[in-house]
Protein backbone atom coordinates (compact mmCIF):
# COMPACT_ATOMS: atom_id res chain seq x y z
CA UNK A 1 0.00 0.00 0.00
CA UNK A 2 1.51 3.34 -0.99
CA UNK A 3 1.42 6.61 0.84
CA UNK A 4 1.30 9.93 -0.95
CA UNK A 5 2.56 12.93 0.94
CA UNK A 6 3.97 16.31 0.08
CA UNK A 7 7.69 16.12 -0.66
CA UNK A 8 10.57 18.09 -2.05
CA UNK A 9 11.02 18.30 -5.85
CA UNK A 10 12.75 15.35 -7.44
CA UNK A 11 16.36 15.61 -8.40
CA UNK A 12 15.39 15.24 -12.03
CA UNK A 13 13.18 18.33 -12.14
CA UNK A 14 9.58 19.57 -12.09
CA UNK A 15 6.55 17.64 -13.32
CA UNK A 16 5.04 17.79 -16.78
CA UNK A 17 2.50 20.46 -15.94
CA UNK A 18 5.18 23.07 -16.75
CA UNK A 19 5.41 22.00 -20.42
CA UNK A 20 3.07 22.33 -23.36
CA UNK A 21 2.65 19.53 -25.91
CA UNK A 22 4.81 21.49 -28.36
CA UNK A 23 7.57 21.93 -25.77
CA UNK A 24 7.49 18.23 -24.94
CA UNK A 25 7.93 17.41 -28.64
CA UNK A 26 10.90 19.78 -28.83
CA UNK A 27 12.47 18.19 -25.75
CA UNK A 28 11.83 14.76 -27.21
CA UNK A 29 13.68 15.71 -30.38
CA UNK A 30 16.83 16.40 -28.36
CA UNK A 31 16.44 13.29 -26.22
CA UNK A 32 15.78 11.07 -29.22
CA UNK A 33 18.85 12.42 -31.00
CA UNK A 34 20.88 11.44 -27.95
CA UNK A 35 19.33 7.97 -27.91
CA UNK A 36 19.88 7.68 -31.66
CA UNK A 37 23.62 8.28 -31.18
CA UNK A 38 23.97 5.49 -28.63
CA UNK A 39 21.80 2.89 -30.34
CA UNK A 40 23.11 3.67 -33.84
CA UNK A 41 26.71 3.02 -32.81
CA UNK A 42 25.80 -0.47 -31.65
CA UNK A 43 25.23 -1.46 -35.28
CA UNK A 44 26.72 1.14 -37.67
CA UNK A 45 30.27 -0.08 -37.09
CA UNK A 46 29.44 -3.70 -38.00
CA UNK A 47 29.71 -3.18 -41.78
CA UNK A 48 32.96 -1.22 -41.39
CA UNK A 49 34.83 -3.70 -39.18
CA UNK A 50 36.33 -5.76 -41.98
CA UNK A 51 37.72 -2.67 -43.72
CA UNK A 52 39.04 -1.25 -40.43
CA UNK A 53 40.74 -4.52 -39.49
CA UNK A 54 42.41 -4.78 -42.90
CA UNK A 55 43.61 -1.16 -42.78
CA UNK A 56 45.30 -1.78 -39.45
CA UNK A 57 46.34 -5.37 -40.33
CA UNK A 58 44.79 -6.69 -37.10
CA UNK A 59 41.96 -9.04 -37.99
CA UNK A 60 42.63 -10.82 -34.69
CA UNK A 61 41.27 -7.78 -32.78
CA UNK A 62 38.14 -7.51 -34.95
CA UNK A 63 35.62 -8.35 -32.22
CA UNK A 64 37.06 -6.10 -29.54
CA UNK A 65 36.01 -2.95 -31.40
CA UNK A 66 32.42 -3.94 -30.61
CA UNK A 67 33.13 -5.52 -27.24
CA UNK A 68 34.88 -2.47 -25.74
CA UNK A 69 31.85 -0.30 -26.56
CA UNK A 70 29.48 -2.89 -25.16
CA UNK A 71 31.49 -3.33 -21.96
CA UNK A 72 31.72 0.33 -20.98
CA UNK A 73 28.15 1.21 -22.00
CA UNK A 74 26.73 -1.70 -19.99
CA UNK A 75 28.90 -1.16 -16.92
CA UNK A 76 28.28 2.60 -16.74
CA UNK A 77 24.50 2.42 -17.08
CA UNK A 78 23.63 1.92 -13.37
CA UNK A 79 26.06 4.70 -12.40
CA UNK A 80 24.28 7.23 -14.60
CA UNK A 81 20.93 6.28 -13.10
CA UNK A 82 22.09 6.82 -9.53
CA UNK A 83 24.16 9.96 -10.18
CA UNK A 84 21.31 11.61 -12.06
CA UNK A 85 18.96 10.87 -9.14
CA UNK A 86 21.43 12.62 -6.86
CA UNK A 87 22.59 15.59 -8.92
CA UNK A 88 19.93 16.15 -11.59
CA UNK A 89 19.59 14.81 -15.11
CA UNK A 90 20.03 17.70 -17.54
CA UNK A 91 23.73 18.35 -16.86
CA UNK A 92 24.52 14.63 -16.59
CA UNK A 93 22.78 14.01 -19.93
CA UNK A 94 24.78 16.82 -21.53
CA UNK A 95 27.96 15.37 -20.01
CA UNK A 96 27.13 11.98 -21.56
CA UNK A 97 26.68 13.59 -25.00
CA UNK A 98 30.03 15.40 -24.73
CA UNK A 99 31.85 12.20 -23.67
CA UNK A 100 30.24 10.28 -26.53
CA UNK A 101 31.24 12.93 -29.09
CA UNK A 102 34.78 13.01 -27.72
CA UNK A 103 34.98 9.24 -28.15
CA UNK A 104 33.62 9.59 -31.68
CA UNK A 105 36.28 12.15 -32.69
CA UNK A 106 39.08 10.07 -31.18
CA UNK A 107 37.75 6.85 -32.76
CA UNK A 108 37.64 8.47 -36.20
CA UNK A 109 41.21 9.75 -35.77
CA UNK A 110 42.61 6.43 -34.50
CA UNK A 111 45.97 5.36 -35.90
CA UNK A 112 45.97 1.79 -34.62
CA UNK A 113 43.55 -0.95 -33.65
CA UNK A 114 44.45 -0.58 -29.98
CA UNK A 115 43.68 3.13 -30.07
CA UNK A 116 40.34 2.44 -31.71
CA UNK A 117 39.41 -0.16 -29.08
CA UNK A 118 40.24 2.30 -26.26
CA UNK A 119 38.37 5.20 -27.84
CA UNK A 120 35.35 2.99 -28.57
CA UNK A 121 35.35 2.37 -24.82
CA UNK A 122 35.17 6.15 -24.28
CA UNK A 123 32.21 6.25 -26.65
CA UNK A 124 30.56 3.51 -24.62
CA UNK A 125 30.95 5.47 -21.39
CA UNK A 126 28.92 8.29 -22.96
CA UNK A 127 26.40 5.89 -24.51
CA UNK A 128 25.65 4.35 -21.12
CA UNK A 129 24.04 7.63 -20.08
CA UNK A 130 22.33 8.59 -23.32
CA UNK A 131 19.72 5.84 -23.53
CA UNK A 132 19.06 5.67 -19.79
CA UNK A 133 18.77 9.38 -19.09
CA UNK A 134 16.62 10.09 -22.14
CA UNK A 135 13.97 7.75 -20.73
CA UNK A 136 14.44 9.02 -17.17
CA UNK A 137 13.99 12.66 -18.24
CA UNK A 138 10.74 11.73 -19.95
CA UNK A 139 9.71 10.17 -16.65
CA UNK A 140 10.40 13.48 -14.91
CA UNK A 141 8.34 15.70 -17.19
CA UNK A 142 5.39 13.52 -18.27
CA UNK A 143 2.81 11.76 -16.06
CA UNK A 144 2.78 7.95 -16.43
CA UNK A 145 -0.75 8.01 -17.87
CA UNK A 146 0.44 10.20 -20.79
CA UNK A 147 3.93 8.77 -21.04
CA UNK A 148 3.02 5.78 -23.20
CA UNK A 149 2.12 7.89 -26.24
CA UNK A 150 5.55 9.52 -26.13
CA UNK A 151 7.65 6.51 -25.16
CA UNK A 152 6.45 4.67 -28.24
CA UNK A 153 8.54 7.08 -30.30
CA UNK A 154 11.65 6.09 -28.35
CA UNK A 155 11.01 2.48 -29.27
CA UNK A 156 10.70 3.58 -32.87
CA UNK A 157 14.08 5.36 -32.67
CA UNK A 158 15.72 2.21 -31.28
CA UNK A 159 14.19 0.13 -34.07
CA UNK A 160 15.16 2.65 -36.73
CA UNK A 161 18.78 2.82 -35.55
CA UNK A 162 19.09 -0.96 -35.34
CA UNK A 163 18.08 -1.34 -38.98
CA UNK A 164 19.57 1.80 -40.51
CA UNK A 165 22.95 1.33 -38.79
CA UNK A 166 24.33 -1.38 -41.11
CA UNK A 167 22.89 0.45 -44.13
CA UNK A 168 24.49 3.78 -43.23
CA UNK A 169 27.76 2.10 -42.23
CA UNK A 170 28.03 0.30 -45.54
CA UNK A 171 27.23 3.46 -47.49
CA UNK A 172 29.86 5.55 -45.66
CA UNK A 173 32.54 2.89 -46.09
CA UNK A 174 31.77 2.57 -49.81
CA UNK A 175 31.43 6.28 -50.60
CA UNK A 176 33.85 7.96 -48.17
CA UNK A 177 35.93 6.29 -45.44
CA UNK A 178 35.34 4.12 -42.41
CA UNK A 179 36.34 7.13 -40.29
CA UNK A 180 33.06 8.82 -41.22
CA UNK A 181 31.23 6.03 -39.40
CA UNK A 182 32.35 7.91 -36.27
CA UNK A 183 32.44 11.48 -37.56
CA UNK A 184 28.79 11.29 -38.64
CA UNK A 185 27.86 11.46 -34.92
CA UNK A 186 29.17 15.02 -34.54
CA UNK A 187 26.37 17.05 -36.20
CA UNK A 188 23.66 14.93 -34.55
CA UNK A 189 25.29 15.25 -31.13
CA UNK A 190 25.79 19.00 -31.51
CA UNK A 191 22.12 19.44 -32.44
CA UNK A 192 21.07 17.37 -29.42
CA UNK A 193 23.18 19.55 -27.10
CA UNK A 194 21.65 22.76 -28.46
CA UNK A 195 18.06 21.51 -28.21
CA UNK A 196 18.45 20.11 -24.71
CA UNK A 197 20.21 23.23 -23.46
CA UNK A 198 17.60 25.63 -24.86
CA UNK A 199 14.37 23.78 -24.26
CA UNK A 200 14.80 21.49 -21.26
CA UNK A 201 14.11 23.26 -17.96
CA UNK A 202 14.95 20.94 -15.09
CA UNK A 203 15.83 22.05 -11.62
CA UNK A 204 19.22 20.42 -11.12
CA UNK A 205 18.59 19.95 -7.44
CA UNK A 206 21.63 18.76 -5.51
CA UNK A 207 20.64 16.43 -2.71
CA UNK A 208 23.07 16.14 0.17
CA UNK A 209 24.52 12.71 -0.42
CA UNK A 210 27.75 10.87 -1.05
CA UNK A 211 28.77 9.09 -4.21
CA UNK A 212 29.24 5.39 -3.55
CA UNK A 213 32.77 5.18 -4.94
CA UNK A 214 33.42 1.66 -3.66
CA UNK A 215 30.15 0.39 -5.10
CA UNK A 216 30.87 2.14 -8.41
CA UNK A 217 34.28 0.49 -8.74
CA UNK A 218 32.90 -2.92 -7.80
CA UNK A 219 29.97 -2.88 -10.22
CA UNK A 220 32.00 -1.56 -13.15
CA UNK A 221 34.85 -4.00 -12.51
CA UNK A 222 32.56 -6.96 -11.89
CA UNK A 223 30.35 -6.46 -14.95
CA UNK A 224 33.34 -5.71 -17.20
CA UNK A 225 35.34 -8.78 -16.12
CA UNK A 226 32.32 -11.04 -16.41
CA UNK A 227 31.45 -9.81 -19.90
CA UNK A 228 35.07 -10.15 -21.02
CA UNK A 229 34.97 -13.77 -19.87
CA UNK A 230 31.69 -14.37 -21.70
CA UNK A 231 33.03 -12.76 -24.88
CA UNK A 232 36.24 -14.84 -24.76
CA UNK A 233 34.23 -18.04 -24.27
CA UNK A 234 31.85 -17.07 -27.08
CA UNK A 235 34.68 -16.27 -29.47
CA UNK A 236 36.47 -19.55 -28.74
CA UNK A 237 33.16 -21.48 -28.66
CA UNK A 238 34.30 -23.12 -25.42
CA UNK A 239 35.04 -22.35 -21.77
CA UNK A 240 38.78 -21.71 -21.83
CA UNK A 241 40.83 -21.25 -18.62
CA UNK A 242 41.11 -17.54 -19.46
CA UNK A 243 37.34 -17.24 -19.84
CA UNK A 244 36.87 -19.03 -16.51
CA UNK A 245 39.34 -16.69 -14.79
CA UNK A 246 37.71 -13.48 -16.05
CA UNK A 247 34.15 -14.69 -15.41
CA UNK A 248 34.93 -15.96 -11.91
CA UNK A 249 36.74 -12.75 -10.98
CA UNK A 250 33.77 -10.76 -12.28
CA UNK A 251 31.28 -12.84 -10.29
CA UNK A 252 33.35 -12.40 -7.12
CA UNK A 253 33.29 -8.61 -7.61
CA UNK A 254 29.53 -8.69 -8.16
CA UNK A 255 28.99 -10.73 -4.97
CA UNK A 256 31.15 -8.28 -3.02
CA UNK A 257 29.17 -5.43 -4.63
CA UNK A 258 25.89 -6.89 -3.35
CA UNK A 259 27.41 -7.27 0.13
CA UNK A 260 28.66 -3.68 0.06
CA UNK A 261 25.38 -2.23 -1.23
CA UNK A 262 23.59 -3.57 1.86
CA UNK A 263 25.82 -1.34 3.98
CA UNK A 264 26.44 1.72 1.80
CA UNK A 265 24.59 4.89 2.90
CA UNK A 266 23.87 5.86 -0.74
CA UNK A 267 24.00 2.59 -2.74
CA UNK A 268 24.28 2.60 -6.53
CA UNK A 269 21.37 0.14 -6.70
CA UNK A 270 19.30 0.17 -3.48
CA UNK A 271 18.72 -3.52 -2.86
CA UNK A 272 15.34 -2.94 -1.25
CA UNK A 273 14.03 -2.12 -4.73
CA UNK A 274 14.12 -5.87 -5.36
CA UNK A 275 11.28 -6.17 -2.84
CA UNK A 276 9.08 -4.62 -5.51
CA UNK A 277 7.72 -7.27 -7.86
CA UNK A 278 7.30 -4.88 -10.78
CA UNK A 279 10.98 -3.93 -10.51
CA UNK A 280 12.08 -7.57 -10.38
CA UNK A 281 9.85 -8.91 -13.16
CA UNK A 282 10.60 -6.07 -15.59
CA UNK A 283 14.34 -6.52 -15.13
CA UNK A 284 14.20 -10.29 -15.63
CA UNK A 285 12.01 -9.78 -18.70
CA UNK A 286 14.46 -7.19 -20.00
CA UNK A 287 17.36 -9.62 -19.57
CA UNK A 288 15.58 -12.52 -21.30
CA UNK A 289 14.18 -10.51 -24.20
CA UNK A 290 17.55 -8.80 -24.68
CA UNK A 291 19.05 -12.23 -25.23
CA UNK A 292 16.43 -13.16 -27.83
CA UNK A 293 16.35 -9.76 -29.54
CA UNK A 294 20.08 -9.41 -30.09
CA UNK A 295 20.21 -12.94 -31.47
CA UNK A 296 17.78 -11.96 -34.22
CA UNK A 297 19.64 -8.75 -34.99
CA UNK A 298 23.05 -10.45 -35.19
CA UNK A 299 22.36 -13.78 -36.90
CA UNK A 300 19.91 -12.82 -39.62
CA UNK A 301 22.17 -10.25 -41.35
CA UNK A 302 24.90 -12.88 -41.23
CA UNK A 303 22.49 -15.39 -42.81
CA UNK A 304 21.59 -12.96 -45.60
CA UNK A 305 25.24 -12.32 -46.43
CA UNK A 306 26.70 -15.80 -45.85
CA UNK A 307 23.91 -17.97 -47.21
CA UNK A 308 21.98 -15.76 -49.62
CA UNK A 309 25.00 -13.86 -50.95
CA UNK A 310 23.65 -10.36 -50.27
CA UNK A 311 25.78 -7.28 -49.65
CA UNK A 312 25.69 -5.60 -46.20
CA UNK A 313 23.48 -2.87 -47.64
CA UNK A 314 21.07 -5.38 -49.17
CA UNK A 315 20.91 -7.39 -45.95
CA UNK A 316 20.04 -4.18 -44.10
CA UNK A 317 17.10 -3.63 -46.45
CA UNK A 318 15.90 -7.18 -45.76
CA UNK A 319 15.50 -6.19 -42.08
CA UNK A 320 13.07 -3.37 -42.88
CA UNK A 321 9.96 -5.51 -42.12
CA UNK A 322 11.18 -5.78 -38.52
CA UNK A 323 11.47 -2.00 -38.40
CA UNK A 324 7.92 -1.67 -39.74
CA UNK A 325 6.57 -4.04 -37.07
CA UNK A 326 8.35 -2.15 -34.30
CA UNK A 327 7.21 1.25 -35.55
CA UNK A 328 3.56 0.23 -35.80
CA UNK A 329 3.37 -1.55 -32.46
CA UNK A 330 5.63 0.76 -30.48
CA UNK A 331 3.69 3.89 -31.40
CA UNK A 332 0.30 2.17 -31.48
CA UNK A 333 0.66 0.40 -28.13
CA UNK A 334 1.92 3.60 -26.50
CA UNK A 335 -1.15 5.54 -27.61
CA UNK A 336 -3.55 2.83 -26.46
CA UNK A 337 -1.79 2.51 -23.09
CA UNK A 338 -2.17 6.27 -22.55
CA UNK A 339 -5.87 6.01 -23.38
CA UNK A 340 -6.77 3.02 -21.19
CA UNK A 341 -4.18 3.48 -18.43
CA UNK A 342 -3.08 -0.18 -18.41
CA UNK A 343 -0.03 -1.93 -19.81
CA UNK A 344 0.10 -5.61 -18.80
CA UNK A 345 -1.87 -6.89 -21.78
CA UNK A 346 0.71 -5.46 -24.17
CA UNK A 347 3.57 -7.18 -22.35
CA UNK A 348 1.71 -10.50 -22.58
CA UNK A 349 0.92 -9.95 -26.26
CA UNK A 350 4.46 -8.83 -27.08
CA UNK A 351 6.24 -11.74 -25.41
CA UNK A 352 3.79 -14.20 -27.00
CA UNK A 353 4.29 -12.78 -30.50
CA UNK A 354 8.06 -12.77 -30.04
CA UNK A 355 8.03 -16.44 -28.95
CA UNK A 356 5.93 -17.40 -31.99
CA UNK A 357 8.32 -15.50 -34.25
CA UNK A 358 11.33 -17.23 -32.67
CA UNK A 359 9.69 -20.63 -33.22
CA UNK A 360 9.20 -19.74 -36.88
CA UNK A 361 12.83 -18.63 -37.13
CA UNK A 362 13.93 -22.19 -36.34
CA UNK A 363 12.37 -23.25 -39.67
CA UNK A 364 14.39 -20.90 -41.92
CA UNK A 365 16.21 -22.81 -44.66
CA UNK A 366 18.64 -21.98 -47.44
CA UNK A 367 15.69 -21.67 -49.84
CA UNK A 368 13.18 -19.80 -47.66
CA UNK A 369 11.24 -17.23 -49.66
CA UNK A 370 11.62 -13.49 -49.22
CA UNK A 371 8.00 -13.05 -48.14
CA UNK A 372 8.22 -15.83 -45.56
CA UNK A 373 11.31 -14.35 -43.90
CA UNK A 374 9.83 -10.84 -44.14
CA UNK A 375 6.71 -12.07 -42.35
CA UNK A 376 8.78 -13.60 -39.56
CA UNK A 377 10.80 -10.39 -39.17
CA UNK A 378 7.59 -8.35 -39.06
CA UNK A 379 6.39 -10.54 -36.17
CA UNK A 380 9.71 -10.05 -34.34
CA UNK A 381 9.28 -6.29 -34.68
CA UNK A 382 5.67 -6.44 -33.52
CA UNK A 383 6.61 -8.40 -30.41
CA UNK A 384 9.42 -6.07 -29.42
CA UNK A 385 7.35 -2.99 -30.21
CA UNK A 386 4.58 -4.09 -27.87
CA UNK A 387 6.63 -4.43 -24.72
CA UNK A 388 10.16 -2.97 -24.92
CA UNK A 389 9.22 0.57 -23.88
CA UNK A 390 6.27 -0.72 -21.87
CA UNK A 391 8.68 -2.33 -19.41
CA UNK A 392 10.32 1.04 -18.79
CA UNK A 393 6.93 2.64 -18.28
CA UNK A 394 5.89 -0.06 -15.81
CA UNK A 395 8.97 0.28 -13.61
CA UNK A 396 8.83 4.10 -13.68
CA UNK A 397 5.20 3.98 -12.59
CA UNK A 398 5.99 1.54 -9.77
CA UNK A 399 8.80 3.46 -8.06
CA UNK A 400 8.89 6.77 -6.16
CA UNK A 401 10.23 9.69 -8.17
CA UNK A 402 13.55 9.84 -6.35
CA UNK A 403 14.39 6.39 -7.77
CA UNK A 404 13.35 7.23 -11.35
CA UNK A 405 16.94 7.18 -12.64
CA UNK A 406 17.86 3.92 -10.90
CA UNK A 407 14.68 2.20 -12.07
CA UNK A 408 15.06 3.32 -15.68
CA UNK A 409 18.75 2.46 -15.74
CA UNK A 410 18.08 -1.02 -14.36
CA UNK A 411 15.82 -2.02 -17.27
CA UNK A 412 18.36 -0.75 -19.81
CA UNK A 413 21.23 -2.41 -17.94
CA UNK A 414 19.65 -5.87 -17.74
CA UNK A 415 18.45 -5.75 -21.34
CA UNK A 416 21.93 -4.84 -22.59
CA UNK A 417 23.55 -7.41 -20.30
CA UNK A 418 21.18 -10.08 -21.60
CA UNK A 419 22.00 -9.07 -25.16
CA UNK A 420 25.74 -9.29 -24.55
CA UNK A 421 25.53 -12.69 -22.89
CA UNK A 422 22.96 -13.99 -25.38
CA UNK A 423 24.98 -12.94 -28.41
CA UNK A 424 28.08 -14.66 -27.03
CA UNK A 425 26.34 -17.87 -25.93
CA UNK A 426 24.14 -18.26 -29.00
CA UNK A 427 27.10 -17.36 -31.20
CA UNK A 428 29.15 -20.11 -29.56
CA UNK A 429 26.31 -22.60 -30.14
CA UNK A 430 26.17 -21.58 -33.80
CA UNK A 431 29.93 -22.04 -34.25
CA UNK A 432 29.96 -25.44 -32.53
CA UNK A 433 26.97 -26.84 -34.45
CA UNK A 434 28.29 -25.56 -37.77
CA UNK A 435 31.74 -27.01 -37.14
CA UNK A 436 30.37 -30.40 -36.14
CA UNK A 437 28.03 -30.68 -39.16
CA UNK A 438 29.99 -29.00 -41.95
CA UNK A 439 31.64 -32.21 -43.20
CA UNK A 440 28.28 -33.98 -43.30
CA UNK A 441 26.58 -31.27 -45.37
CA UNK A 442 29.58 -30.80 -47.67
CA UNK A 443 29.53 -34.53 -48.38
CA UNK A 444 25.83 -34.31 -49.26
CA UNK A 445 25.72 -31.09 -51.27
CA UNK A 446 29.30 -30.09 -52.12
CA UNK A 447 31.43 -27.26 -50.68
CA UNK A 448 29.35 -24.19 -51.55
CA UNK A 449 25.84 -25.39 -50.77
CA UNK A 450 27.12 -27.64 -48.01
CA UNK A 451 28.64 -24.66 -46.17
CA UNK A 452 25.37 -22.73 -46.54
CA UNK A 453 23.32 -25.68 -45.27
CA UNK A 454 25.65 -26.17 -42.29
CA UNK A 455 25.39 -22.50 -41.30
CA UNK A 456 21.60 -22.43 -41.64
CA UNK A 457 21.21 -25.62 -39.59
CA UNK A 458 23.46 -24.14 -36.89
CA UNK A 459 21.50 -20.86 -36.85
CA UNK A 460 18.19 -22.70 -36.53
CA UNK A 461 19.62 -24.74 -33.65
CA UNK A 462 20.79 -21.57 -31.87
CA UNK A 463 17.28 -20.13 -32.19
CA UNK A 464 15.90 -23.41 -30.84
CA UNK A 465 18.08 -23.05 -27.73
CA UNK A 466 16.70 -19.51 -27.23
CA UNK A 467 13.08 -20.61 -27.58
CA UNK A 468 12.65 -21.84 -23.95
CA UNK A 469 13.75 -18.40 -22.76
CA UNK A 470 11.05 -16.83 -24.90
CA UNK A 471 8.47 -19.17 -23.36
CA UNK A 472 9.67 -18.21 -19.86
CA UNK A 473 9.16 -14.55 -20.80
CA UNK A 474 5.50 -15.30 -21.57
CA UNK A 475 5.04 -16.87 -18.13
CA UNK A 476 6.73 -13.89 -16.47
CA UNK A 477 4.50 -11.45 -18.34
CA UNK A 478 1.47 -12.99 -16.60
CA UNK A 479 3.26 -12.64 -13.24
CA UNK A 480 3.97 -8.94 -13.83
CA UNK A 481 1.80 -6.91 -11.40
CA UNK A 482 -0.22 -4.13 -12.99
CA UNK A 483 -0.81 -0.80 -11.34
CA UNK A 484 -3.09 1.72 -12.96
CA UNK A 485 -0.98 4.48 -14.47
CA UNK A 486 -0.91 7.71 -12.49
CA UNK A 487 -2.36 10.83 -14.09
CA UNK A 488 0.19 13.07 -12.38
CA UNK A 489 3.96 13.20 -12.46
CA UNK A 490 4.12 14.37 -8.85
CA UNK A 491 6.58 12.18 -6.90
CA UNK A 492 5.39 9.51 -4.56
CA UNK A 493 7.33 10.02 -1.38
CA UNK A 494 7.10 10.27 2.31
CA UNK A 495 8.12 8.18 5.32
CA UNK A 496 8.02 4.99 3.31
CA UNK A 497 10.85 6.30 1.11
CA UNK A 498 12.94 7.45 4.01
CA UNK A 499 13.08 4.02 5.61
CA UNK A 500 13.89 2.44 2.28
CA UNK A 501 10.53 0.79 1.66
CA UNK A 502 9.16 0.68 -1.86
CA UNK A 503 5.41 -0.08 -1.78
CA UNK A 504 4.39 -3.39 -3.31
CA UNK A 505 1.77 -3.34 -6.01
Amino acid sequence: MSTTQEASPPAGGPPAEGYSHRQILLIMSGLMMGMLLASLDQTIVSTALTTISRDFHRLDLYGWVVTSYLLTSTASTPLYGKISDQFGRKRIFQFAIVVFLLGSVLSGASQSMYQLIIFRGVQGIGAGGLMTLAMAIMGDIIPPRQRGRYQGYFGAVFAFSSIIGPLLGGFLVDQASWRWVFYVNLPVGAAALVVVNRVLRLEDTHRKSKIDIVGSVLVVTGVSLFLVGVQIAGGAAKLTPTAYAYSLAGLVCIVVFVWWERRAPEPIIPLFLFNNRVFVVTNVLGFITGTVMFGALIFLPLYFQTVRGLTPTQSGFRLLPMLAGMLICSIGSGRIISRIGRYKGFVIAGTTILAIALALMTTISTTSGVWAISGILFLVGMGMGCFMQTLVLAVQNALPQRYMGVGTASVTFFRTLGGAIGAAVLGAILVLIERDNRAHYVALYGPVRGAAEAFTHAMDTAFLFALPLAVVSIVLSFVLPERRLRGSAEPESGPSEQIGFVPEL
